[in-house]
């Protein structure tokens, strides 16, 4: 009788299935979660992208011990309780505020460390982030002891040219290294705010007509198409951190809440998704400042985009 182990082809992808879902879970953080909770870990640090800036970013302040955990895969999962001996948070800033998911993340969390902080991200104004995020954190009992900002690539499609931006040295690499220092020391410091970004603020929320309680929270439906260019590759069904975009017998489908993040059009490989033009000109118009050049940080791919975003894990 042969000793051969031999499993059949359904058994043999099956295993590769699990394995894979395993790797995709901890790239993601959610593998180590448990151990977050179980025991403090010297920093945990969590992030929102939606083009690669923050995710960057938090990799560069993780240091060894570190554990980077997404925003939108916590959500997912309902995980809101955390300990460690240090917890940051890294996001990019939208109309001054934070992402509407990051807002309901430090809301419903209990964060317990003897330091936090938190580094916003921003492309060209940041007007007064920093008293923003230090408000909501604040009544949402989670007070941090530093917060600080980073300029970076400006993502915000409508205004700017991804490939003129990528031209400007932002001097990314030495204000990591400042951050890195301060938060070594464990710096408590708030980064100023002078009164005319709080004016500059309050004139773009007038103008915009958002809601500062809310943010940037758009209907994907309503801002976003999907042109006859779209190959079903099925890329923004991965990335986009609410799970808005399904592959259907149809082609890709969109609705639902939108943190108009631009993961979904920075990432799609045939510029397929686009703009709704306003008719009634209200913001945002629908125009676009330069509609062939797409943006993803050079440091990150899109597999580590997917892995940060995907609601189907």
């Amino acid at each position: 009788m042969s000793t051969d182990k031999k499993i059949s082809r359904r058994d043999a992808l099956k295993r590769m299935g699990i394995a894979v879902v395993s790797t995709a879970f901890a790239s993601s953080g959610l593998l180590s979660v448990a151990s977050c909770e179980k025991k403090g870990n010297k920093r945990i640090i969590f992030y929102f992208t939606g083009t690669g800036n923050c995710l960057h970013v938090a990799r560069q302040l993780a240091g060894d011990d570190a554990e980077l955990l997404s925003i939108p895969q916590m959500m997912k999962h309902g995980k809101y309780e955390f300990e460690a001996d240090e917890i940051g948070i890294v996001y990019p800033i939208y109309g001054h505020m934070p992402p509407y998911m990051v807002r309901q993340f430090i809301q419903k969390a209990n964060l317990k460390a003897n330091y936090k902080f938190a580094v916003l991200t921003y492309g060209a104004r940041k007007c007064d982030a920093v008293e923003i995020w230090d408000n909501i954190s604040r009544n949402a009992g989670n007070s941090f002891n530093y917060i600080s900002t980073i300029v970076m690539v400006d993502n915000w499609l409508p205004n700017f040219d991804m490939n003129e931006q990528m031209k400007i040295d932002k001097h990314i690499p030495e204000n990591l290294q400042k951050i890195t220092a301060d938060l070594n020391l464990r710096k408590h410091w708030h980064e100023p705010v002078t009164e005319e970004e709080r004016q500059q603020h309050q004139g773009f929320l007038e103008r915009s007509g958002l809601d500062p309680e809310v943010g940037f929270l758009m209907k994907s439906e309503k801002h976003f198409t999907v042109t006859n260019a779209c190959i079903d590759c099925g890329i923004c069904t991965y990335v986009c951190p609410r799970g808005n975009y399904e592959l259907t017998s149809k082609g890709v489908k969109m609705s639902g809440d939108c943190e108009f993040c631009f993961a979904c059009i920075q990432n799609c490989p045939q510029k397929a998704i686009q703009f709704v033009k306003s008719e009634d000109g209200s913001f945002p118009d629908g125009t676009e400042k330069n509609p062939n050049a797409r943006y993803r940080n050079e440091h990150v791919s899109l597999m580590d985009l997917k892995l940060a975003n995907n609601q189907k894990l």
